[in-house]
This record gives structure tokens, C-alpha cells and sequence, in this order.
């Protein structure tokens, strides 16, 4: 039996990174405890109001923030709020697997097009590695907005 986990970023704005990472990956915001969602509404509203309820300062509601996976399969996210900036490389990051199953400039394509809808979305691009037969078919090294590296792979 395997163990469930989440990914837990540290972060300086959390709402600002976990809407990057929505969007990156096609997660969701889940909704508030007890709350359902009506079709089309806005999660985030959602969250306010319910924050609203319990009487939260406006400055603490930028806290933390979390995304699923909307078909339940993929670990959940979460971000929170602390007060030192990043220094160093991550020691552990992501590889968003942009091209899987492709090869040669197919798979070089389709990463250099997904680079350029997540530089769109607040990324950086650092760096391209070239294939290396036998090792690697190619990868793009990226930011997220605050800095932390992850993988186009």
C-alpha cells in the first residue's frame, strides 16, 4: 500500500504561486470545509467568504493556499507563507512532464512551447539541456515567480 502525499511550497505570496501552479498543471483550488461548489464560481470568492464567516484579518488570508487535482490522481499542493526568501537551489523540484512518449524534435518542440505558455504565466526560463543519447532526451530548466526551479521534461 503506498502513502499519500502533498507538495507543500514556502513561499512569499501564496494566492500569487498557487494560481501559477493552477494553471501550469491544470489543478483546482478545492472549496472551503463544508462548502460546495455551484458550477462556474469562482474558488477564490468562495474562500474569501468563507474567511469572511470566521472573522479573519485581511492580512492573515493570504496565509496559505492549496490545489488538487481535479481527477484526484496527482498529489495535492499546498503553499504557505514564510517570512525568509528563498537562497539557495531547491534541493528537491518538479519535472512537469510536457512531452511524454515524444522523441527528437517532436519532444523538443512540444517543451519549447510549453516554456513559452508557462514564461506567459510569470516562469522564467534558465536553461536548455540538449539530448544526450542513452541519458537524457532533452530537458528545460525554469522558475516558477518566486524563484523555486523546476523541469520541463
Amino acid at each position: 500500500m503506498s502513502t499519500e502525499f502533498q507538495v507543500t511550497f514556502d513561499c512569499a505570496d501564496p494566492q500569487r504561486l498557487s494560481l501559477f501552479w493552477r494553471d501550469a498543471l491544470g489543478y483546482v483550488h478545492p472549496p472551503p470545509p463544508g462548502v460546495q461548489f455551484a458550477p462556474g464560481e469562482d474558488p477564490l470568492a468562495a474562500w474569501e467568504e468563507f474567511l469572511d464567516g470566521l472573522q479573519v484579518p485581511e492580512g492573515q488570508r493570504n496565509d496559505r493556499s492549496a490545489l488538487e487535482d481535479p481527477e484526484g490522481r496527482r498529489p495535492r499542493l499546498f503553499f504557505q507563507r514564510v517570512p525568509e526568501s528563498k537562497q539557495v537551489k531547491n534541493r528537491l523540484h518538479l519535472d512537469v512532464r510536457a512531452a511524454p512518449g515524444l522523441q527528437g524534435e517532436a519532444r523538443l518542440a512540444a517543451l519549447e512551447a510549453e516554456c513559452e505558455r508557462l514564461v506567459a504565466l510569470g516562469a522564467t526560463r534558465v536553461q536548455r539541456f540538449e539530448p544526450e543519447p542513452y541519458v537524457s532526451g532533452g530537458f528545460i530548466v525554469m522558475q516558477d515567480p518566486e524563484g523555486n526551479e523546476f523541469c520541463l521534461d
